[in-house]
């Protein structure tokens, strides 16, 4: 079926790993955690954890970590981890914040899509230029995280958009999965952990050198 491109009415932004180079937070944290309550852990166990929903990485890490610890206190302690790092530096991601203000400039509708937890979204949206994302979706606002499509749908529910005429941004698979099922075209810049092609996925190096010109717009079947 021949494809071709729609405008753009929203770019629905992944955090941790896209506009925020952050898993060597949580890496590090989980490293900590494990260790401090007599478990193991492994880098490949770290990297299976990228994009996914935190409840559900509670639930890998007590089993695969060996640690006698509920999955949400698990959560609730690398969250405390993690939010003291951010709060003392934020790591952005190449070209992150300059794409953002091009975004800004040409009136492009934002919103961010995370399964972190408010607590630590906070303290980089303070960073930011207020209304620079429109509408936040975290992964306590949601009944089901990334893969399931419910963080996108959500998104472009409360923006009055619909899904197929956005792009989403993200360094996962977890992430493009859930993006892909919202609906949403997909721009996939890799970082820690390979990303499989896709039919509404698009690649990209880096977002640094990205514009409003240049950026992929939504594909239409």
């Amino acid at each position: 079926m021949r494809r071709h491109r729609s405008d753009l009415a929203a770019v629905l932004w992944d955090m941790d790993g896209t506009l925020v180079d952050t898993e060597p937070y949580w890496v590090e944290s989980e490293f900590a955690l494990v260790e401090e309550y007599g478990g193991s852990w492994s880098q490949e166990h770290a990297m299976n954890l990228v994009g996914n929903d935190l409840l559900d990485s509670g639930r890998y890490i007590r089993e695969h970590g060996g640690i006698d610890l509920e999955p949400a206190d698990i959560v609730e302690q690398l969250l405390d981890r993690v939010t003291a790092r951010v709060e003392k530096e934020v790591p952005w991601r190449p070209g992150a914040l300059e794409l953002l203000a091009e975004l800004r400039a040409h009136g492009v509708r934002c919103a961010l899509v995370t399964m972190s937890y408010r607590r630590f979204a906070d303290p980089i949206l303070r960073h930011l230029p207020e209304g620079t994302f429109e509408v936040v979706v975290t992964g306590d606002a949601v009944s089901q995280g990334k893969p399931h499509p419910e963080p996108y749908q959500k998104a472009a529910a409360v923006l009055g958009v619909d899904p197929g005429h956005t792009l989403a941004i993200e360094d996962s698979n977890t992430g493009a999965r859930s993006a892909e099922a919202a609906g949403c075209t997909v721009l996939v810049v890799p970082n820690h952990v390979p990303v499989l092609p896709g039919d509404r996925r698009i690649f990209a190096p880096t977002l640094a050198g990205l514009s409003f010109s240049t950026l992929p717009r939504p594909i239409q079947h």
